[in-house]
């Protein structure tokens, strides 16, 4: 196709981008919404549960399937069900999600998952803030939401498989027979990161039918297709912080959930004291604003001692480390092995870091900054996503 946009995306029976490595190609998206079910040419029809955000990437997931001559039915979580302003769980959505399911001819549903939320990601995000973490919630969501609830979900009503919009290509280990998680084509969207929690179990009940789109190729078929979400500008805040000052917002929510604790401010390589922070469960690992103090110099949060109530700061040099220890680790690749040389990612749009699988996590090729703890880092090898792990 050599990047050519077509009118009809889900005829596209090649990749757009060059393989990494000759062991393991991509899916097409004609492959990819069928799960590798092509016998004699004939693609295999299935019952596919989409999850529609109300957004346009789910929005022309769905359409690409029906496109394909799958049988679709959309369903919108209803994941949080206090005060919001932002993010992806207002009745809006739902209006939107249902509305495009309409213009598809498909059945829409919508699943209270409000307690399963407040459990898996709520709860969790206010217990790291408890302990001096820093959590990724949206990453969890994933984890326990979007995907193993939802999959639960749709085996229970009888599908075959679940699809979701995100920008993510599947392919297959022609060596071993896996599912790989690739990178998405638009690297700009590229949601990878956010997926790395995701097993082979998982990977293999899934279809990513944007996965080889660009951003502005979804866009455009969105408006041949005249589906209303066409020109609706991306979520990007936490579905559950009401405020617009992301900062204040989360200052406020946890409040409301955890004790606060004025804590010591102290320089890390002399113990000198600087002062002292009024909340040091809203502080992370790498911060610099907010320290209430001034140094003449830039000043990082280095370290958070919860049980001593101590915060440590020192330069930028102080940060860096050789290696990262990881918890609760996902093995998205049986190759993911100690001693392989790797790239990692620790943050969604993060550049990738040179590194080497070691028994305990991470062993960066050159010092780099230091993970806040909580965190997840990703592991690839080139576009493929091996697994995941949380910063210890």
């Amino acid at each position: 196709m050599n990047g050519v946009y077509d009118s009809n995306p889900a005829d596209r029976l090649c990749c757009r981008h060059g393989c990494p490595q000759k062991l393991f190609r991509p899916l097409s998206i004609w492959e990819n919404s069928c799960i590798k079910a092509l016998f004699s040419g004939t693609m295999v029809i299935m019952k596919v549960l989409v999850a529609m955000s109300g957004g346009v990437d789910s929005s022309v997931a769905a359409a690409l399937l029906s496109q394909a001559g799958h049988e679709v039915v959309g369903a919108t979580m209803r994941l949080w069900g206090g005060a919001s302003d932002s993010g992806c769980c207002q009745v809006s959505d739902v209006i939107d999600a249902r509305r495009v399911c309409d213009s598809l001819g498909a059945e829409h549903l919508v699943f209270d998952m409000t307690e399963e939320f407040e459990r898996a990601v709520v709860d969790n995000f206010s217990e790291s803030h408890r302990l001096g973490l820093t959590p990724n919630p949206c990453v969890e969501c994933n984890r326990h939401l979007k995907f193993k609830e939802f999959l639960t979900k749709a085996e229970r009503l009888g599908f075959d498989a679940i699809a979701t919009g995100h920008h993510v290509r599947l392919g297959i280990d022609e060596t071993t027979g896996e599912t790989l998680l690739l990178r998405g084509a638009d690297r700009k969207k590229d949601q990878s990161y956010v997926l790395s929690v995701l097993s082979q179990e998982m990977l293999a009940k899934c279809l990513f039918p944007i996965g080889e789109m660009t951003k502005e190729e979804v866009r455009l078929y969105a408006s041949k297709m005249d589906l209303r979400t066409a020109a609706k500008p991306d979520s990007q805040d936490l579905c559950f912080i009401s405020s617009r000052n992301a900062l204040s917002g989360r200052g406020a929510f946890l409040r409301e959930r955890i004790d606060f604790h004025k804590a010591a401010l102290l320089e890390e390589n002399t113990d000198t004291e600087l002062g002292e922070v009024e909340a040091m469960e809203l502080l992370t690992v790498g911060q610099r604003r907010g320290l209430s103090f001034s140094a003449g110099v830039r000043k990082y949060v280095t370290r958070i001692d919860i049980d001593k109530r101590k915060v440590f700061v020192g330069n930028e040099e102080d940060l860096l480390v050789d290696e990262v220890e990881l918890r609760e680790k996902t093995f998205t690749s049986s190759s993911l092995v100690s001693g392989r040389n790797v790239q990692v990612q620790v943050s969604a749009h993060g550049k990738a870091r040179q590194a080497r699988v070691s028994d305990k996590g991470i062993v960066f090729e050159a010092k780099s900054r230091r993970v806040a703890p909580g965190q997840i880092v990703a592991i690839y090898e080139d576009d493929r996503v091996l697994g995941s792990g949380i910063a210890c």
